[in-house]
């Protein structure tokens, strides 16, 4: 990757981005006492420096197996500081169109001619300077505030209501989980926290939509006996998404990536959870029944793998007049189950995690991830077909949350008249 022109490119667009920033905080301290000055400048250019060498050596930190939380954080300080500077710098171009407009008026329309310090543009706004530096400083610090919130674990409740749905499972109560990724963990007992909250829901049964790890089946050495607690009486059941495949990181051989693989299915076993690999299962109350479809990952976005096959999953289940279909990437719902699956009522994925980062408030609801998933978090509804995303019980990348909490969802199903 570090020898691609793209990489090079992005290398030069941060280091100019500094640069550009740096002028601004440049002005900002043209009035302080040299020895104060100076430190300011070195702190600010300590910093910058410190990170392009991070950037020049993570990529090669994130092609290795094993726990992430580490390389994660710096990824997330450094990813906080470069987006700080893009809000910053956005304030500093509109500094600077107004700057070039000024200049056109004095230059070829005023014959006055008097410019500051002698230069060929007007002077900097302060003013911008200021509100440039202190939106990108509370973009870093909600970035930085939000490592608090990759715990607090937001339960979240919807009654659903179906025309097709069998009278005799109405109030069926269903524990929706998804994107658990065990490899970003660090607080055993934060866990614990989000599991018993679970189980005090009481559900009758628990269905978790993918990505279990981030990319190693031994990330969950320290909490499958955790999460072997969830249990309901219907049975708990589990899908793969993205990252279960271990797509992202190298390995030696094949073999090797296949065996984690084949372990990774062993855990969910060990938890005893029933991971559904393209097939269904048929839930059944007195002569009425209802089908749980589970499928591998499958995308619409061509940059994620399709390992799943509704097709074979759905075969035999046709004559269900209700199902539940398990599907980690919500892109599935619009390009295959609306047009294709009438009968599949309700559909459960996760894969966005909100992108961890974005502003839920009444009647306001915004993240950056609604630009490339048309469906990313919540419910959804075409007729009599529904679709829900969590938003994910654990966190990768940044390791934190910002307006998007991490989900428990509880789902209870009722018929419609």
């Amino acid at each position: 990757m570090r020898n691609t022109p793209f990489w090079w490119i992005f290398l030069g667009f941060v280091l100019l981005l500094d640069w550009y920033v740096f002028q601004a905080v440049r002005i900002l301290t043209v009035s302080l006492p040299d020895r104060n000055r100076t430190i300011i400048h070195s702190i600010y250019w300590s910093v910058s420096i410190l990170s392009v060498a991070f950037l020049l050596f993570l990529p090669l930190f994130f092609s290795k197996p094993g726990p992430h939380y580490a390389r994660s954080t710096i990824f997330a300080i450094i990813a906080g500081l470069f987006f700080s500077k893009i809000i910053a710098s956005l304030f500093f171009l509109t500094d600077d169109l107004r700057r070039v407009v000024q200049w056109v008026g004095v230059k070829f329309f005023t014959r006055t001619t008097s410019i500051v310090a002698g230069g060929d543009l007007m002077s900097r706004s302060v003013f911008l300077s200021w509100a440039g530096l202190l939106a990108g400083s509370g973009l870093f610090g909600a970035l930085t505030y939000g490592m608090n919130n990759k715990y607090r674990y937001q339960l979240r409740s919807q009654r659903l209501y179906f025309p097709n749905l069998p009278a005799v499972f109405n109030g069926l109560k269903i524990i929706h989980l998804s994107d658990i990724h065990a490899g970003s963990f660090s607080d055993k007992e934060a866990v614990q926290r989000g599991i018993r909250l679970i189980m005090e829901q009481k559900p009758d049964l628990i269905l978790f939509t993918g990505d279990l790890v981030n990319n190693l089946a031994s990330e969950m050495d320290d909490y499958w006996e955790l999460f072997s607690q969830l249990n309901a009486p219907l049975g708990v059941f589990s899908i793969t998404g993205n990252h279960d495949y271990a797509d992202y990181v190298q390995w030696d051989s094949v073999e090797a990536k296949k065996s984690n693989f084949q372990q990774l299915m062993q855990v969910h076993k060990k938890m005893g959870w029933r991971l559904l690999m393209n097939e269904h299962v048929v839930l059944q109350r007195d002569q009425d029944q209802i089908a749980i479809i589970g499928i591998e990952n499958w995308s619409a976005k061509s940059r994620f793998p399709k390992y799943g096959d509704l097709s074979k999953a759905f075969k035999g289940a046709e004559q269900i007049p209700f199902s539940i279909l398990m599907s980690h990437d919500p892109s599935h719902w619009r390009a295959q189950v609306l047009s294709n699956y009438p009968t599949i009522a309700l559909t459960l994925s996760g894969h966005t995690h909100g992108m961890q980062f974005g502003v839920e408030l009444p009647g306001v609801r915004w993240s950056p991830v609604q630009y490339v998933y048309a469906e990313w978090a919540g419910l959804y509804e075409q007729l009599n077909q529904k679709l829900y995303v969590n938003r994910g019980f654990g966190f990768i990348g940044y390791p934190g949350r910002v307006g998007i909490l991490p989900e428990i969802t509880a789902i209870e199903l009722f018929s419609k008249d």
